[in-house]
């Protein structure tokens, strides 16, 4: 089996589905983008709640999950589907009407770490890529082929939080000074294996190194950042914003942007000063269920948060 039946027919369990479309508060004449489509869980289960009023639209920057977009949503007259970064959401026309809702679920969906060839995973070997959208920017190859050590070592820590940072971005440059750079995922996995000898049970040594990696080259935080921005700028009055992170990184930037900006402290005795509101009310936060980390491990680490644009 080959093409997108292939990969319309390979398992994704969308995380949190039901807390989701709670948090959506989903009205049946609504207008709803789901901007991470994936493989389509969430857009699928928004659809189902739509009446013929509604209006559901698709983003993803991944050309793969387009494709099995147009093949399953594309007849339905209430979508509208656009290749791109949700963090250029305001691009769209179809949202100058504004939005009653917005979900995001960040990260890598099960399809694209199953699918060996796309580089993301070291389970398979592979072309050491990890672009969501291997049609512009630069792979991991590349990155790791000019980057300077202490940059490396720098997007290690910084994306990886890898405490071995520093002996991981020597190692590969020492590497392809020898004329030897990392260009397959087995390769760069077995090479930070022979320098991170503490293994956590359960992970590989490698697993910090591609999660950095993979969010250098996808600009993963940034796009976050940009797309929470233009998500509370399309949301009308009223209008729900839900994010599905997957590491501290993520929900972090999350949290502190639901939140709006904080008094700074003070000494005491001196005035606070004022902050503006923020444009959100924060509603909650979920986690999965034992059930569900049961069925999708890759839930476990989810948090699910919730916001509301202000009247």
């Amino acid at each position: 089996m080959h093409g997108v039946a292939a990969m319309a027919k390979r398992e994704h369990i969308p995380v949190m589905l039901d807390e989701a479309m709670v948090g959506l508060a989903v009205r049946a004449g609504g207008c709803y983008l789901d901007g991470t489509f994936g493989r389509g869980g969430h857009a699928a289960a928004l659809l189902a709640r739509l009446d013929q009023q509604g209006r559901l639209l698709l983003m993803d920057r991944d050309p793969q999950a387009i494709a099995v977009a147009r093949q399953h949503f594309a007849a339905d007259p209430r979508v509208a589907i656009r290749h791109g970064n949700f963090a250029a959401m305001c691009a769209w026309d179809a949202l100058a009407q504004g939005l009653d809702g917005v979900l995001l679920d960040l990260g890598i969906s099960s399809p694209q770490l199953d699918e060996g060839e796309r580089g993301f995973s070291f389970q398979t070997d592979a072309p050491l890529d990890m672009r969501m959208d291997p049609s512009c920017g630069e792979s991991v190859a590349d990155f790791l082929a000019h980057a300077s050590e202490k940059d490396i070592a720098e997007v290690l820590w910084r994306y990886g939080e890898e405490r071995m940072s520093r002996r991981i971005a020597r190692a590969i440059v020492l590497r392809r000074e020898q004329g030897r750079p990392f260009t397959r995922t087995c390769e760069l996995a077995d090479g930070v294996a022979q320098v991170v000898r503490h293994r956590t049970p359960g992970r590989h040594p490698a697993t910090r190194t591609f999660q950095a990696l993979r969010i250098q080259v996808n600009g993963e935080l940034e796009s976050l950042q940009h797309g929470l921005v233009a998500a509370c700028q399309c949301l009308k009055p009223g209008g729900r914003l839900v994010v599905i992170s997957f590491h501290s990184l993520e929900d972090r930037i999350v949290k502190q942007f639901m939140r709006g900006p904080q008094a700074p402290r003070v000494s005491r005795g001196l005035p606070v000063p004022e902050v503006p509101e923020s444009a959100l009310r924060v509603i909650g936060k979920q986690r999965p269920g034992k059930e569900e980390i049961a069925a999708n491990p890759r839930a476990r680490s989810a948090v699910l948060r919730i916001a509301e644009k202000r009247l």
